[in-house]
């Protein structure tokens, strides 16, 4: 048999099982190639609209919370009022008088109420607060005008009295305390036209007087201070 004729022969098929080399390269082409029409890199972060974009109103809150404090104060201002008119009309012994005279004055004032209550005073008032010696009484009034009381007591009065009394000072804004040569009472109490006189500090009209007339109806200058004035005797 000759060679040609050899039954079985192998074929030559050196490029059985694998890919073209042209299809190769164009698959890895096509993978490496991104999506159409996206970019291979991350997207930009959208841009803020400043005039879509929703905002806190701190300038409307911040208004209405200065209406709401101004309304709380003109309301706890109005029942303090309401409240010391009716308690004030029941204290026994409480002398009133009207004082029209609001005159700031240099010079000394003579009174027709010891201790005065009201009238021509000086321009600078006396703050409030506890004193161991007697006030000029010119500025002592003016600090009546602003809705003070002041609480005056003879210089014999016993002195567990005078303690009790400046602890009472010490606890109530818009009250003065001094001793007061020539009392005809032991202890008075002078708002703004309104005066008590008692025999001692442990009298319960003491709180009932204060309760009614510190920065009470009698006020003339109410939301006055009682501080940034005179604060020596």
């Amino acid at each position: 048999m000759s060679e040609n004729a050899r039954p079985n022969a192998p074929k030559n098929t050196p490029n059985k099982g694998k890919p073209a080399a042209g299809k190769a390269t164009a698959a890895k082409s096509a993978a490496a190639k991104p999506a159409s029409g996206k970019s291979g890199g991350k997207k930009p972060p959208q841009r803020k609209n400043a005039l879509t974009e929703r905002q806190t109103p701190w300038g409307t809150i911040a208004f209405f919370t200065v209406i709401g404090l101004v309304a709380a104060v003109a309301i706890g201002f109005a029942f303090t009022q309401a409240r010391s008119s009716a308690d004030g009309a029941k204290i026994a012994g409480l002398v009133s008088k009207e004082e029209t005279n609001r005159d700031h004055v240099q010079t000394s004032v003579k009174y027709d109420s010891t201790p005065p209550m009201g009238g021509a005073h000086d321009p600078l008032w006396q703050n409030c607060g506890v004193y161991t010696s007697a006030l000029r009484n010119e500025n002592a009034v003016h600090a009546l005008e602003h809705g003070a009381v002041w609480i005056t007591y003879r210089p014999d009065l016993p002195k567990d009295q005078v303690v009790k009394l400046s602890a009472k000072v010490g606890a109530t804004a818009y009250t003065l305390l001094s001793p007061y040569p020539g009392l005809d009472t032991p202890v008075a109490l002078s708002a703004w036209g309104k005066q008590l006189k008692v025999q001692s500090a442990n009298d319960k009209r003491v709180d009932e007087f204060l309760r009614a007339f510190v920065q009470g109806p009698q006020t003339q200058e109410p939301g006055a201070a009682c501080t940034g004035g005179k604060a020596t005797p």
